[in-house]
């Protein structure tokens, strides 16, 4: 069930996304929610339940985004794997600690993307968003600070218990 509700939920936020940073005239720097998704898939998602969630976030992306096919994809399997990894170093409890874990997270995905549109893009353009990073890294972890309590609503319906039958 975390899998529908992950891509319907980026789905919509690519969208709302597209249309804020178009609303804003925001050229240069953009708002990750992709990465809030992810981040949250990494701590509270099982790990196949949630590398198929982050798949299908990162393939979303990758079709709203305009960049090489392939590179959000792996990015955001690659994203949840390591939030995962740093799930199991350090405990991320509470709203500052997840929208910390969400800036971070996003620093990494932005520079990774850089990184690789750079070696595939041969006109140099792909260096272009790294003055904007500090910025999108700012505004993502906005929106992870007002997306948090909508994330912990859909995990405590997800948990409720099942009633009915001996099975």
């Amino acid at each position: 069930m975390k899998f529908l509700v992950s891509v319907g939920l980026a789905l919509l936020l690519l969208t709302l996304e597209s249309v804020v940073v178009q609303r804003f005239g925001l050229v240069l720097s953009r708002i990750d929610v992709t990465v809030v998704l992810l981040a949250f898939l990494a701590l509270r998602a099982t790990l196949l339940e949630g590398a198929f969630s982050a798949f299908a976030v990162g393939y979303l992306l990758d079709l709203m985004s305009g960049q090489p096919t392939g590179l959000f994809t792996f990015l955001g399997v690659f994203i949840f794997l390591v939030g995962r990894l740093v799930d199991s170093l350090v405990d991320v409890r509470g709203v500052v600690a997840f929208v910390l874990f969400v800036m971070g997270a996003d620093m990494g995905h932005g520079l990774l993307a850089a990184f690789f549109s750079w070696l595939t893009v041969k006109d140099g353009s792909a260096m272009a968003v790294l003055p904007g990073l500090p910025l999108q890294v700012a505004l993502t972890g906005l929106a992870a600070l007002a997306l948090y309590p909508l994330l912990r609503r859909f995990e405590a319906r997800q948990e409720r218990p099942q009633l009915g039958g001996l099975l």
